[in-house]
């Protein structure tokens, strides 16, 4: 069975990854977890967008 989740490296702005940090930390949350939550909230609006405009 593959894996659910997969380990990639990125390079991030010191100050946009002091925000994230803060911001998954008030949401009680991991780094990773929070990460995850907001590339799927902007890849899904990202979608309605899309078909919207079809």
């Amino acid at each position: 069975m593959k894996p659910l989740k997969e380990k990639i490296s990125i390079t991030i702005d010191n100050d946009l990854l002091s925000k994230l940090k803060e911001k998954a930390e008030n949401d009680d949350r991991s780094l990773s977890q929070y990460i995850n939550i907001i590339l799927k909230k902007h890849i899904n609006s990202s979608e309605d967008n899309e078909h919207s405009l079809k």
